[in-house]
């Protein structure tokens, strides 16, 4: 995980080895060497999610606990990590409290693939754009996995999350981008003149729709692009590899 130090990772693997945490006040007091960013980038990726229903409590409980899910509760262990990773003192060192039942609200699906995404470089949940998906077919959209079953010289259009930019030297001005979907990739031909035109959105948008001719030669899948439009997906992604 980004921002995480090896020496604090294999703590946290040596603590749990021994017995499993009960709490996010337990993960704090058996691993020290874990800072307080760092238990921060665990909550807001999820990986503290699993111990939020399970810390010991020294008072009884005056209403019913929140049932946390896994896929909502990361502001609870974000709240819990501010809590615990403060100095009580000698006289409340000792002291557990209830994991979970922040006053925040629960993370929205593109805030938690932007923490994904910012935290660990992916998401263990779907694609961004198999979220979108309905989108792209109203748009006439094919799906990656489906264009290499077309014949050669067929006029297509794809959409899908720009994963890499490649502008090599020797190509003469060409432009190569890697267009992800939820099913693969689709290899994009950008010609020098349609990059002129088209710079800013080629260089700035990490969601593109494109329309062009399928090369299908040797078993090689390719689209050279006629027309390149953006799409305003609102939906985080990861910063693609440009231009190398």
């Amino acid at each position: 995980m980004k921002g995480l130090s090896e020496q604090s990772g294999q703590a946290i693997v040596k603590a749990r080895h021994c017995q499993s945490f009960t709490g996010i006040d337990d993960l704090h007091n058996r691993v020290p060497e874990l800072r307080k960013d760092e238990l921060r980038k665990l909550a807001a990726v999820g990986a503290l999610n699993f111990i939020q229903t399970l810390a010991p409590t020294s008072k009884p409980e005056r209403r019913p606990r929140k049932d946390h899910r896994s896929s909502t509760n990361r502001r609870d262990a974000l709240w819990q990590v501010e809590r615990v990773a403060r100095d009580g003192g000698e006289l409340y060192e000792h002291l557990f409290e209830n994991d979970g039942g922040s006053p925040l609200i629960p993370m929205t699906l593109p805030e938690r693939m932007d923490a994904d995404f910012r935290g660990t470089g992916l998401t263990i949940g779907k694609h961004p754009v198999a979220y979108h998906r309905s989108e792209l077919n109203k748009l006439g959209a094919m799906r990656a996995i489906d264009i290499g079953k077309l014949r050669n010289g067929t006029a297509v259009r794809v959409g899908g999350w720009v994963i890499v930019r490649q502008r090599p030297g020797t190509a003469k001005g060409f432009v190569f981008l890697t267009l992800e979907d939820e099913t693969g990739v689709s290899n994009i031909i950008i010609t020098p003149q349609l990059f002129d035109k088209n710079r800013l959105v080629l260089v700035d948008h990490p969601f593109l729709l494109i329309d062009g001719m399928l090369q299908n030669q040797d078993n090689v899948v390719s689209v050279k692009a006629r027309r390149v439009q953006p799409l305003s997906f609102k939906v985080a992604a990861a910063p693609s590899h440009d231009f190398h």
